[in-house]
């Protein structure tokens, strides 16, 4: 347990450090600042509105009309100022977790992006499920609960300061028998509120602790259950096709049946606590003053004195017993920072295997892509490709063909820097544009305009030369919904995104471009003038092709085979 508490408390201070120590931090301190000096103020004013309390029921109690509509008068300026402060800690608090959030946001956004580990961690398999949720969810839950939990704390500490004190001064001495003697407890209603509150904290941690992994294996749960839902959206006619509707009613049934069983676990258990804190917030109405009205039936105090006693009391009780109010939140709150922490060591683990692969990808001078000594394995060590050499002049043409499952794809990612699996050197100029088409093109959200220059920025070409180019590859019918924002890869078929992939190729004008079987999709002649054009319109770049039908040999000067087993050939 101790290890976890520790492991917790790194991980904790990990995550919010990164914010306090940003370029942001100075103004985010000014601001927490004023945040924590209003919760302060909210204190005192707490403290003025007790010592009204004194005044106003003893001014009930003896019928003074005019002392009553007094005190009266004094509590509407203590309510307003009160009112204020709370409304102003309420909103700058607001407005501190939006900028933390967004700051944190665009770290984690940054660090998933960065080096493709978005891809890498999938092909890793690093143990991390529903990264979107992470980024999307947590990090607004992890800002959210740390500083509501935080500043709960501070106000809770301060209250109990503020109040232990006057419960102090308003307890007076309780005397009990003992033997033949007595015995004095002075403050003895701080020390009963003590006692009441640790007996409250101990036990609702007790009944608490599972709500942590329940937690945590509900967001789990109801992320794959929306991404299967996702899933089924994204693919959509492939299933309509399939006539896959049961297959697909029955996962979802799966996942969601997790989803409730987990959820009715956890309303069990958040049963059995609400059971116990509205048992013990009920009797914390009425337990202040059945421990003061002895002082109140001796005459020792008035009215006043007694409604003052139970409020402070009230105080300090709540103060106390904070971490049994805020038990949930607590254990959500344990829950993300678990989560978060595991999001960051996956992508930290992800880099740190890509510093060690075996498989070396540098930039030179010379104008040549350079493989050499290329081995490419399966994650499991089978291998694929064994002691690949391969030398790519500019404007040169490259077909890669062979059977399914020899590699031809897998080489072309390991070009791209994207496969890890396996040892050697590939060097490639630098500097030099290089764009990869793959055979399910990738459409972006946006206007088909952003679709068409994806990587780049729209407005860098003319719309001359778009509509030109979208005319040259066949996909006039669209020149006039260019800047008509939709799903555009769940609007055109698969011919029509693989058209566009040549366009952009077209836009781009890259030195180096990679396709991979980018004309599945295509009828031949339309294949054969799309290649045409490619080397029309792009004389310098160098094409690299993977292929399986003999239509593209017309456009490749070089064809290498790959036969299997690691085994390959070559012909220039």
């Amino acid at each position: 347990m101790e290890i976890l508490h520790k492991r917790f408390s790194r991980d904790l201070w990990r995550l919010t450090r990164l914010y306090w120590k940003s370029e942001e931090k100075w103004r985010a301190l000014a601001l927490l600042a004023v945040i924590v000096a209003l919760n302060l103020g909210s204190v005192y004013m707490l403290v003025l509105i007790n010592k009204w309390y004194n005044t106003f029921y003893n001014a009930l109690q003896n019928f003074d009309a005019a002392g009553t509509w007094a005190a009266l008068r004094d509590f509407a300026p203590l309510a307003a100022i009160y009112i204020i402060i709370a409304v102003y800690a309420f909103y700058l608090q607001q407005i501190l977790q939006v900028r933390w959030r967004r700051w944190l946001t665009e770290r984690y956004l940054g660090d998933w992006l960065t080096n493709r580990n978005y891809y890498r961690m999938q092909l890793w398999k690093t143990g991390t499920d529903n990264p979107d949720q992470r980024i999307s969810e947590d990090v607004g839950l992890f800002v959210s609960l740390t500083m509501g939990l935080s500043l709960g704390l501070l106000k809770a500490s301060v209250t109990l300061v503020s109040f232990a004190g006057i419960l102090w001064a308003l307890s007076g001495t309780l005397n009990l028998p003992l033997g033949n003697g007595q015995i004095a407890i002075p403050g003895y209603m701080l020390w009963v509120a003590i006692c009441y509150a640790a007996v409250g904290t101990w036990l609702t941690a007790r009944i608490g602790r599972p709500l942590i992994n329940l937690n945590f294996n509900q967001q789990r749960y109801e992320a794959d259950f929306r991404f299967s839902l996702i899933r089924l959206r994204e693919n959509s006619e492939s299933v309509a096709l399939y006539g896959g509707e049961a297959e697909e009613r029955n996962l979802f049934r799966g996942r969601f049946a997790r989803v409730i069983e987990n959820f009715l676990e956890l309303v069990r258990r958040r049963k059995i606590l609400v059971w116990f804190t509205s048992g013990y917030a009920q009797i914390a109405i009425i337990f202040p003053t059945l421990m003061a009205a002895p002082r109140y039936f001796a005459k020792e105090i008035q009215l006043g004195g007694l409604m003052q006693i139970t409020e402070a009391f009230g105080r300090v009780q709540d103060a106390l017993s904070y971490f049994v109010d805020a038990y949930p939140q607590l254990a959500e709150w344990r829950a993300v920072v678990n989560r978060l922490s595991g999001f960051t060591d996956h992508m930290q683990a992800v880099m740190v295997m890509d510093r060690e692969k075996d498989i070396r990808l540098t930039g030179h001078s010379a104008p040549e892509i350079i493989v050499t000594s290329l081995d490419i394995d399966l994650p499991g060590g089978e291998n694929l490709l064994s002691s690949l050499e391969l030398k790519l002049a500019p404007a040169a043409t490259l077909l890669i063909a062979g059977p399914s499952g020899s590699g031809k794809s897998t080489l072309l990612r390991t070009l791209a820097g994207l496969w890890p699996f396996g040892k050697g050197t590939i060097s490639v100029p630098r500097g030099q544009k290089v764009l990869f088409i793959p055979q399910k093109p990738y459409l972006p959200l946006g206007s088909l305009r952003q679709a068409l220059m994806y990587p780049g920025t729209p407005g860098r070409v003319s719309d001359g030369v778009m509509r030109e180019i979208m005319e040259l590859c066949r996909i006039s019918e669209l020149i006039d919904h260019l800047d008509t924002t939709a799903d555009w890869s769940h609007i055109l078929s698969l011919g029509e995104q693989q058209r566009i992939a040549f366009a952009r190729a077209l836009l781009h004008q890259p030195e180096w471009l990679f396709l991979d079987e980018a004309t599945s999709a295509l009828d031949e002649p339309t294949e054969k003038a799309l290649y045409q054009l490619l080397q029309d319109k792009l004389p310098r770049t160098a094409i690299v092709s993977v292929g399986h039908r003999n239509t593209l040999n017309a456009f490749h000067r070089g064809k290498l085979t790959l036969t299997g087993n690691g085994q390959w050939n070559i012909l220039y």
